[in-house]
This record gives C-alpha cells, structure tokens and sequence, in this order.
C-alpha cells in the first residue's frame, strides 16, 4: 500500500481525447487523474496538440488537476479527405457511419475509413509520438504508462514503447472493445484488413502487462481473446458535479429524458410507438415530455415522427455542457439509457449509467438481456431493464412511473451508488496500479 511519506510516483497517461473535448471518450481519465495526486501519483498526461475534435466542452476544463503535466505534440488527421467525399464542412460524431444509406461518395468515405486507416486514423500519430516520448520517460523516471482508447491508435504507441523500454509497466485501457466493437463491423472492412485488426489487438493484449476495462463482461472477453492480466475499473460519476441542493423535477410534467447520440442502431421504435399509444390518455399526453439532447440520425427522426402524438410532446437540443447535465437530470422523472441494439456492444457500460446513479433519478434501460447494464440497475435498485422487442412489460413500467410520478411517491433505493463515485473509483485504480 502506498504511503504518504513515500515517493510520488509519476504516470503517463496518453489519450486522444482532453479537454476542451466534449462527449464521454474524455471524462473517463480526466476524472481519474484529478483524483490521481491524492493517492501518491503524478500524472503526465501525453494529448494530441491539434486535434480534430468534432464536440468540444470548455466547462470540463475545470477538471484539469493543476499539478499535472500536459504535453502536447502534432498530429496529422485525415478528415479533410472525409470532408470531401461527403461535402461536409463539418462532421459530428457519427456522422460517417451513420451516412452509410446516402450515396456513392457517402458510402466510400466509410470504406476508406474502414480500409485505409488501420486502426484508425490516428496512426500517423503514433511513430513521431513514441520516439517523443522515449526521453520523457527517461528524463522522469517514469515506470508506469497507460494508453487508453478507442482509438486504438494509442495503443500501438504504447507497444512500440514497450518495445523499446521492456522495464516499463504498461496498462492498456480500453473503453471499448477493438475486434468486437460494433462500429468496426460496420465499416465495410475487407477480409484482409480485417486480418490486421485481429493481429494489431493480439500484439496489444499479449505485450501489456495488464489490460485495464469498464465492466466484467469486457474485461472476460479479452481474457478469452488473450490477455496477459486483466481488470476492470468502472466509469462513475464525479460528486463534485452533482448540486448540492438538487433541483427538484418538474412538477407539472412527466420527463423522460435521454442525453447523448441516437442512431439508427439506438433507436427504441417499441418505446416510441407505446409512448404514442399512452398518449391516447389525456392526462398522460397532457403530462408527457419526451426531452432528446444530442445528436439525432435521420432514421430516429423519422421514427419518432411517424407517431403523430408522441412527435407533438417531443423536445430537442444539440447538446449541453457537462456542467448542465445533471440539472437536465434532476429537471427528469425518468432517464433513458439506450445500449447499441448489436451484439457487440453487450459488454459495453456506458459512463451515463453511472451519472444516472449520481442524479438518483428512475433509470428505464434497453438492451441486450442480462448484461453488465441490467445488473447494475438491479443491483443499486435505480430502474429497470428491457429489450429492444419489449412491449406489455414496458408498458406497464412506464405507467407505473407515470402514477408514482402523480402521487409524489417512487419505489427506487439507489442502494450503494456510492462506490461508483469518481473518487472511489480512483482509489480502487490506485490499489491495483500499485499491485503490478
């Protein structure tokens, strides 16, 4: 266990995303290294000096802890090539993927994404990137070094540091699969590239010495794919961005609440057309509020717009900062968390699950039966979780939450959220960092 008087350890950490990016990819180690130094570590954290950052969040900058050491270096990214075949001046998040039904040009930005870049785009970071480096570990006596992704680009800078410095203990964390992600597969990614996919992740899970994941589930499976050693740290949420006095939900409307990007492969048509159907009732359509924040693909649209009723009480927004989502939160009776409707994305456990749990308001979960997802729920007694295909059971939940919202009453405990805090969490990674 490491001790007070003992000597700060540095760490490096390297990542694509950092402030001022937005979206969930950058919360994970921001959070870790703000609590980091209170348990003995100095971080250094190694980011891109230009990137292309399609969300940006200026607010989470207040995170940056101010003892650590940013280090910054170029990178060359391809997305003007993107920009072009699609006529895009802009692309958000997704946006590639999800143009796969427009044209010829739409359709060949995916394959090119898919063929040309492997792993990622961000391979033209990682050679310049890890000879930088090799004198930053050096100069800082630094033993321990993490690389996190997607993109898995960051990894490859991380075997390559290995290589180079076998005395150096590597963890590669992974936000999301590699192999088994769900946006991979659909890339339109050749056999043969499909190959080099396969062989870059073996290289990176037999050559770190510890493959760090958010859940059970992910971090099983690539102990089944190979892994030296794994582990899992959860995502979580910060109570430090929680109100200290939380507002209180909006008392003349019933709000079903969900933040962040739907797509097509995100699209709940069940709970769509059951909440058009609840709308028959007056009462309940005078009271409904759909509330949609983030990104939306044409095909939600068009779900949702094809239920006449529903469509009338929906709101929407483009985004908000991290330092307003949690009133969005408390302004809510019911949240809505949509895992990939993909088989890909089972052992996935996405960082809102655990603001939810922060924000202790009724949690309505769709995805695949008994994942990591349901069992949280279950466990912490903060909702409930159905498939895709769910129909009377779904019904029923929502009508339940729509009378315990009338009479002021609910039947939800939250037991044990707090270990899922930020803090926590960080205290768990420390431990285990320290074991290696």
């Amino acid at each position: 266990m490491y001790k007070v008087e003992d000597k700060r350890k540095p760490i490096l950490i390297i990542t694509y995303y950092w402030p001022p990016s937005g979206g969930a990819g950058v919360q994970r180690w921001l959070k870790f290294t703000k609590y980091l130094p209170e348990y003995g570590w100095d971080p250094i954290v190694f980011i891109p000096e230009n990137p292309d950052f399609d969300q940006k969040d200026h607010s989470l900058e207040k995170d940056i802890h101010p003892s650590i050491e940013v280090l910054k270096f170029p990178i060359w990214e391809p997305y003007g090539l993107f920009k072009r075949l699609t006529g895009k001046k802009e692309l958000k998040q997704g946006q590639v993927l999800e143009s796969g039904s427009g044209g010829f040009f739409k359709k060949l930005s995916i394959w090119v994404r898919g063929n040309f870049f492997v792993p990622d785009p961000k391979i033209f970071w990682v050679k310049p990137s890890a000879d930088y480096l090799m004198s930053i570990l050096e100069s800082n006596d630094i033993k321990h070094v993490v690389t996190t992704g997607p993109p898995h680009s960051v990894h490859l800078i991380g075997k390559r540091l290995k290589l180079k410095n076998p005395a150096i203990t590597w963890v590669a964390d992974f936000r999301d699969p590699w192999s088994q992600w769900d946006i991979l597969k659909r890339m339109k990614i050749s056999s043969f590239i499909w190959k080099k996919h396969v062989k870059l992740e073996q290289e990176v899970l037999r050559m770190a010495d510890a493959i760090l994941a958010t859940g059970p589930t992910a971090a099983e499976e690539f102990k089944a794919l190979g892994a030296r050693k794994t582990h899992f740290v959860t995502n979580g949420f910060d109570a430090s961005d929680i109100n200290t006095e939380p507002i209180k939900a909006n008392g003349a409307k019933f709000v079903v609440t969900h933040l962040g990007m739907l797509s097509k492969h995100r699209n709940p048509e069940n709970l769509w057309r059951i909440l058009n159907d609840l709308c028959s009732n007056d009462d309940f359509y005078s009271a409904l509020e759909l509330r949609l924040t983030g990104i939306m693909s044409s095909e939600v649209e068009a779900s949702i717009s094809s239920h006449k009723r529903l469509a009338e009480k929906l709101v929407t927004q483009s985004s908000v900062t991290h330092d307003q989502v949690y009133q969005e939160y408390s302004f809510s009776n019911l949240l809505l968390l949509l895992q990939t409707n993909d088989s890909g994305a089972t052992s996935q456990l996405p960082g809102k699950l655990f603001e939810y749990l922060g924000a202790k308001r009724p949690i309505l979960a769709i995805g695949k039966e008994g994942n990591d997802i349901s069992k949280i729920i279950a466990d912490c007694s903060a909702g409930q979780s159905f498939q895709y295909d769910s129909n009377e059971d779904l019904k029923t939940f929502i009508l339940q939450e729509y009378e315990a919202w009338k009479s002021g009453g609910g039947k939800w405990q939250f037991n044990d959220v707090e270990k899922y805090d930020r803090k926590n969490l960080t205290k768990e990674l420390s431990d285990w960092l320290l074991s290696l």
